[in-house]
């Protein structure tokens, strides 16, 4: 397959960065919600067993590693086709943003009239189309980075624009909604509805922003068919591409960290300190550090480069729970003191999931260059599918762990052995899952300077021989119409 690639006159504007940073905040405005309350939702409003939800999350996630992949192998395939001139991966952001805000409002809200099975159905029909649609909107909203960067400084600033904008979609949903909940009770549908439909809305208006303010800047002229890109092809990526196997080992690591910790913090702060309002406060308390070290990376980047960053992030945040969870052996840990030391390690760690989409830029690159390929919809929906493992791990491996550490939501305090549990499930094993993410970055990614180096070269390479097919392409056409000055 031959890539041939030309840019856009002009750098990265802030109108670009502010519209990138809006992708990631409109998505997250619902997607967050998965992680922090879904699950109190479905157990203690639904009444739905443990055990049936550990498997429910099981399928659902199962669906999810089918659609991520085929989704970016459809929009590969699709504009080989078809050659859009709205761009390769914008107008599908414009079809998926209804969709996403519609289905949210659906699971908020329908599954709360009904009983028994016609309420499963609902709740799993809703889910699925959810994340059908999250999916639909998220894929070319990733792959977008690397239509609208060329280099690393480009690639950090978007990843940096996307970090900001995730930290805001989650921050969001996660100081406000454990308040609206708290208001009309943990076991009330209301104060679940008013969350879920209000993050939905506002996700809707942020998203169309995200579609408006951004474009594709690198735009590729593929000259094949669309039968020449299969699903197969992500094998000879995994074969090929060692820096894309660190990517998905890192993808699984981070996600079941993120996941399990976010879906039991709300059940921590309720067992352990019973009062889930601690939750928002001491998000309150770690948001400024959060949104500083958003702003502070990018620079960080320039000197370091953005592997390193990851890597040090990673390390310092593991290193953080390890002292959190040694404080929980020996002394009582304030709520406050809780939240804002595992906010700050678990904050550290977080800035690989903001960074890593400028390495999936880079691993996209290394991807042509390798094999000759540009298939960013198929690499981004293959990564994306390793973090849903993690996500699996995350959601499903918490759900059953509830059981095994005998947590019982009928209890006003529950027993030692379930508070220590919650100890080890919400701070020692996050942190085992960083520094398992560490390792990836450093015994398996494989771009240096000098593989970098060779990277650039044939990148000027393919951008010299494509000026020189449209300019022999543009005379040839002159001289069959005899064009005349």
């Amino acid at each position: 397959m031959k890539t041939n690639a030309k840019l856009k006159r002009g750098g990265l504007s802030a109108k670009h960065w502010f519209g990138y940073m809006f992708g990631d905040f409109g998505g997250c405005m619902t997607f967050a919600l998965m992680a922090s309350i879904f699950s109190m939702y479905c157990t203690n409003v639904l009444k739905i067993d443990t055990t049936v939800m550990g498997i429910l999350t099981i399928v659902w996630t199962i669906w999810d590693a089918v659609n991520d992949p085929m989704m970016g192998a459809l929009m590969d395939r699709a504009f080989a086709k078809s050659k859009n001139k709205r761009g390769k991966f914008r107008p599908w952001l414009l079809r998926a943003t209804p969709l996403l805000a519609v289905t949210a409002i659906a699971m908020w809200t329908v599954p709360t009239f009904m009983d028994g099975i016609p309420l499963l159905v609902a709740l799993f029909s809703f889910k699925i189309l959810y994340e059908g649609s999250y999916t639909m909107f998220n894929i070319p909203m990733g792959s977008l980075l690397s239509a609208m960067s060329t280099n690393d400084t480009e690639r950090a600033s978007l990843s940096s624009a996307r970090g900001v904008g995730s930290a805001f979609g989650n921050m969001i949903p996660g100081m406000i909604g454990p308040v609206i909940i708290g208001l009309f009770g943990e076991n009330n549908s209301t104060g679940y509805m008013i969350t879920g439909c209000g993050c939905a809305i506002l996700g809707f208006v942020v998203c169309l922003l995200h579609y408006f303010f951004t474009e594709e800047r690198h735009v590729v002229t593929e000259k094949t068919n669309a039968d020449n890109i299969k699903l197969t092809d992500i094998l000879q990526v995994f074969k090929n591409n060692r820096a894309f196997v660190a990517l998905c080992i890192h993808g699984i690591c981070i996600c079941t960290m993120q996941y399990l910790t976010e879906n039991l913090s709300m059940y921590m702060y309720s067992a352990v300190y019973n009062d889930v309002t601690y939750k928002t406060i001491a998000s309150v308390l770690s948001a400024p550090f959060m949104v500083a070290s958003m702003a502070l990376v990018p620079f960080i980047c320039k000197k370091l480069g953005l592997e390193k960053v990851i890597r040090h992030s990673l390390l310092i945040g593991g290193a953080v729970c390890i002292g959190l969870f040694t404080m929980h052996l020996f002394m009582e840990v304030s709520p406050l003191l809780h939240g804002v030391l595992l906010g700050i390690g678990s904050g550290m760690a977080m800035v690989s999931i903001q960074m890593q989409w400028g390495l999936v830029g880079e691993a996209i690159d290394y991807n042509e260059y390798a094999t000759g390929k540009r298939t960013e919809g198929s690499i981004y929906g293959t990564f994306n599918l390793s973090r849903r493992i993690g996500q699996t791990v995350g959601l499903g491996f918490s759900f059953f762990a509830l059981d095994w550490i005998n947590y019982n939501p009928n209890l006003t305090t529950q027993t030692s052995q379930t508070v220590f549990g919650f100890k080890i499930l919400c701070v020692l094993v996050p942190a085992i899952f960083i520094f398992g993410s560490w390792a990836a970055f450093k015994f398996v990614w494989n771009i240096t300077p000098k593989v970098r180096e060779k990277m650039n070269a044939y990148k000027a390479q393919t951008t010299e021989q494509s000026t020189i097919d449209t300019t022999s392409t543009t005379s040839q056409d002159c001289q069959s119409s005899d064009c005349t000055n």
